[in-house]
Order: C-alpha cells, then sequence, then structure tokens
C-alpha cells in the first residue's frame, strides 16, 4: 500500500468500486464485463487503466495464474478517509463546521441530515464520557 493514497480519477475510481465490490481477487475479463455497463471500453484500454492502476500501488496484479487476478491494495474505506481529509483541507480549511454550513446553506443537507448528524455526535461524546 503507498504511504500516501493518490488520487483516483473518474475512470480509475470506478475501476476501483468494481474490485471493492469483488469478494476474491478477479480477472480482466471480469472487471471488463462490469465496466460495460458504464463505459465502452476495449479490453485493452482496461488493461492499460489496470496497469497505471498497480503503479500508483493501488491494485496488485497476481501473475502466478494462467489469467492475471487483479485485487485492491486499499480499502475503500481508507480510499473514502483520506479524499474527504484532502477535501475538506483544501476546500475549507480544515474545517469541518465550514462544509457543513456550506451544505446547508446550499441545501444539500436537510434538517433531518443535521439532526443525525446530532445524534451521532450525542452518542460519540457518550462514549467518550463512559471512557
Amino acid at each position: 500500500m503507498p504511504e500516501r493514497i493518490p488520487h483516483l480519477g473518474e475512470a480509475e475510481l470506478e475501476i476501483m468500486m468494481i474490485l471493492w465490490s469483488a469478494e476474491e481477487p478477479v480477472p480482466s475479463t471480469w472487471i471488463h464485463k462490469r465496466l460495460l455497463e458504464s463505459r465502452n471500453w476495449s479490453l485493452s484500454t482496461l488493461m492499460y487503466s489496470l496497469s497505471r492502476l498497480a503503479e500508483k500501488q493501488v491494485v496488485l496484479c497476481d501473475r502466478s495464474t494462467r489469467s492475471n487476478l487483479y485485487s485492491p491494495l486499499i480499502s475503500e474505506a481508507a480510499y473514502k478517509q483520506s479524499v474527504s481529509r484532502s477535501f475538506l483541507d483544501r476546500l475549507y480549511g480544515n474545517s469541518l463546521p465550514g462544509l457543513v454550513m456550506s451544505l446547508y446553506d446550499g441545501k444539500a443537507i436537510s434538517r433531518a441530515d443535521l439532526d443525525e448528524l446530532r445524534a451521532f455526535l450525542d452518542e460519540l461524546e457518550g462514549e467518550t464520557k463512559n471512557d
């Protein structure tokens, strides 16, 4: 796994989502079949993208079998955490309240969402008091 999780483009992220959904290492043809649902890519285009993801150290290519098998080297949760931290830092100066206010002002977050967030924070606070 890379020290720092690299930025992934839209197509790379789509490939990673497919790999994260797999329960075990999968051949490129398995990935290609699922990718064709949203992108009209040739197998060679996919192979190029998989090699780039391997260079970025986010995908492992197991060449020990007749058909190369691919698996993610980073978890979906780790990627989301990295992207979220980077987004929060770059756009909001690491201010979570600033992000939430922007979402609320832009009508992208509802009162119900805020209530759910409040309940989550109350639960965390309760856990902290019990420690």
